[in-house]
């Protein structure tokens, strides 16, 4: 018989991840979560996704998707009946998706994150991010001036908004909506200072509201074990 239902492969301290879950949470669709170590990573998660060997993956009634934004896609066009994720609209689908595409390869903040507190083996990152989260001083006060510039811009995007995708959350916000929790460990783990009321007002203001929604809330993991991770992750590359 086919394997039927949803599963998810994640890693609980991963920003990519839970983008999975959330867009499942927002369209009522249960699912199967088996959380991977990445360090021995399972016989389920190598042969589902024997490219990239990563999380996220969905396996949908035994078919895997690979890659957090490509599966978000997916999980909208595939439950068409639930919590509309993509706008209806074809232009504003578009501007989401460009946006999606600046915060994903222009924000390399999300890059330092995830040398911070994932994949080191598999992921391949700009050198240059380094510094945002293992160095101090004035590399680190340079790399957080251009981490802002990059987060103005994206914020523009919330301008007149409640959500990136407008009274409610949408694409833009599931993609970006991990800096609102993970970011703040960041800063506190590096001692930098990236989002804040005088620099990005919009943006700060657009984390309570995110933090606030029930499906987000639902899948966060606790502050003081990802504060912990991520001082472990740090001290580790501080003394490679």
């Amino acid at each position: 018989m086919a394997e039927k239902g949803v599963k998810v492969f994640g890693m609980w301290a991963s920003p990519i991840a839970i983008r999975v879950e959330w867009a499942l949470r927002l369209k009522g669709v249960e699912y199967e979560y088996i959380d991977e170590d990445l360090t021995d990573k399972s016989d389920a998660l190598l042969r589902y996704n024997p490219v990239t060997k990563k999380v996220p993956v969905l396996v949908h009634d035994g078919k895997p998707i690979a890659e957090s934004t490509i599966i978000v896609e997916y999980i909208d066009e595939t439950w068409k009946d639930g919590y509309p994720i993509m706008p209806a609209d074809p232009y504003e689908r578009a501007q989401a998706r460009f946006w999606a595409r600046f915060a994903e390869e222009k924000s390399w903040m999300q890059q330092t994150i995830l040398m911070a507190g994932l994949d080191m083996y598999t992921l391949q990152c700009n050198p240059a991010l380094y510094p945002a989260f293992t160095t101090t001083g004035e590399a680190q006060h340079k790399v957080v001036q251009e981490a802002q510039q990059c987060l103005k811009t994206l914020e523009t995007a919330l301008d007149g908004k409640k959500f990136f995708g407008g009274d409610a959350v949408g694409y833009l916000d599931v993609v970006v909506g991990w800096y609102a929790h993970w970011l703040p460990v960041i800063e506190e783990v590096s001692g930098a200072s990236v989002v804040t009321d005088e620099d990005l007002p919009l943006l700060k203001a657009w984390f309570d509201r995110f933090l606030a929604v029930d499906v987000v809330k639902a899948t966060l993991p606790a502050r003081d074990r990802l504060l912990a991770f991520n001082k472990a992750r740090r001290e580790q590359l501080l003394s490679a």
